[in-house]
């Protein structure tokens, strides 16, 4: 799970692993694998590297 905000300043906690796509138009709308869309305050590449500190911390918790 990793923490994002909305444009309003709220925050969330969104399962980075139904992330579908994300896109910058000019905000970050991210897309959901149910089609679901939340418009965050963060970059897509702050995305991606919240995402991928997420994903390394559960895999390395495997070892």
């Amino acid at each position: 799970m990793i923490q994002l905000h909305k444009l309003n300043g709220e925050a969330f906690v969104l399962n980075a692993s139904h992330i579908e796509v994300i896109d910058t138009t000019p905000n970050t709308v991210i897309t959901l694998t149910n089609s679901k869309k939340f418009v965050v305050s963060e970059s897509a590449e702050e995305v991606v590297r919240l995402t991928v500190e997420y994903k390394r911390d559960i895999y390395q918790s495997f070892r």
